[in-house]
């Protein structure tokens, strides 16, 4: 029986859900900078007896807020070097897509431009169409100042997440493109789950050591477990 903790902490939101063959507990929590006071109270919520009946453990890997990313990242670090369960990275920006598709905001054949606000006048984003019940990447996780916002091509674009409050400063002709709009999605430990699951499948999953945050820009750095001294 296939077993997947997730976790999210790279917004706002601080979230965790448990897969079991089908059946999802999730938590979810609107809570800035309290990451670090609930985590590891919902993770003894939603897994009383410990993590000894798990397969993987994914996380929302980037980009998003640099604090929250190393909260997610040192918790799946550390309990996967504890138990030796493998790790399964997953777009925060892939992950608010399927979010979208969950709540019926976003459907097949539409294109999505999943965002995030990166905090200091710029935005993070990506490009996903939708196949079926995945989201297919189109162009690639970047961060850009909103009047250098530039999806590919022409087709209307359902636009989602936290990047919309720049909307008024991006290009007139890139918003002529949005056909819908919902600013207040966040990426939540669920909508990991779809990928996670295929990433099981296909053996595509990390040890302790490769957990590393994906922060976009190039000047921000994670160390590696081994370049981390002692654990406490």
């Amino acid at each position: 029986m296939t077993s997947i903790l997730a976790v999210d902490t790279s917004t706002e939101a601080c979230s965790v859900a448990l897969y079991r063959e089908g059946d999802v507990t999730a938590l979810h929590e609107f809570a800035p900078r309290r990451h670090n006071q609930l985590l590891l109270a919902m993770l003894r919520e939603l897994m009383p007896s410990g993590p000894a009946a798990l397969d993987a453990v994914a996380y929302g890997c980037g980009p998003g807020s640099f604090t929250g990313l190393r909260i997610a990242a040192s918790a799946v670090q550390g309990l996967c070097f504890a138990t030796g369960l493998p790790a399964l990275p997953v777009s925060t920006l892939s992950c608010q897509v399927y979010g979208a598709m969950r709540l019926g905001q976003a459907g097949e054949g539409d294109c999505v431009l999943s965002t995030l606000d990166a905090h200091i006048g710029e935005l993070y984003w990506a490009l996903y169409r939708i196949d079926g019940n995945r989201a297919v990447e189109v162009s690639a996780a970047q961060a850009t100042k909103p009047a250098r916002l530039a999806p590919s091509g022409d087709e209307a674009l359902v636009v989602i997440g936290s990047g919309l409050q720049y909307r008024d400063a991006m290009p007139p002709a890139v918003t002529a493109r949005f056909s819908a709009e919902y600013p207040r999605l966040l990426p939540a430990a669920r909508d990991l789950l779809p990928e996670a699951l295929r990433a099981l499948q296909g053996q595509r999953v990390q040890s302790a050591e490769q957990v590393c945050p994906v922060y976009v820009r190039d000047e921000i750095s994670w160390k590696k477990l081994a370049e981390q001294g002692p654990q406490t």
